[in-house]
């Protein structure tokens, strides 16, 4: 498990002065990178291995909405793993307050897109 914080920046709101929808799903990118460099994984040294994560599926549930000025955590684990897949369990709060869940499938596929499956050392690195 790893946990993100974020602050939120005006840029991050929309015209009613909550974050807009779609930044969630940047802060949920930001947060599993900042999980797989913990790791010892960085993005571009495995593209440069042929090694690449596309997103497959998210599916995202918005409870309260975040603000201007706040602070809120990321908390990132892997809740599943197969041959060529990960699927990461997402939580963003604000204190105590659960702001959104989120479950999103990545796929490891080649630089030519094609699935792949999950390189040993990535496997042993997340203990799979």
């Amino acid at each position: 498990m790893s946990q993100m914080k974020k602050t939120i920046y005006y840029h991050d709101t929309d015209c009613g002065g909550v974050v807009y929808y779609a930044n969630y799903l940047k802060f949920l990118e930001e947060a599993r990178t900042e999980f797989l460099k913990e790791k010892g994984f960085h993005l571009k040294e495995l593209a440069q291995k042929d090694t690449l994560f596309v997103v497959r599926h998210v599916d995202i549930d918005y409870k309260w909405p975040a603000r201007y000025a706040d602070t809120l955590t990321i908390t990132t684990s892997i809740s599943e793993a197969r041959n060529a897949t990960l699927e990461f369990s997402q939580q963003i709060t604000r204190g105590d307050q659960l702001l959104v869940n989120a479950v999103t499938q990545l796929v490891c596929v080649s630089s030519a897109f094609a699935p792949k499956a999950i390189p040993d050392d990535i496997r042993k690195g997340f203990n799979l």
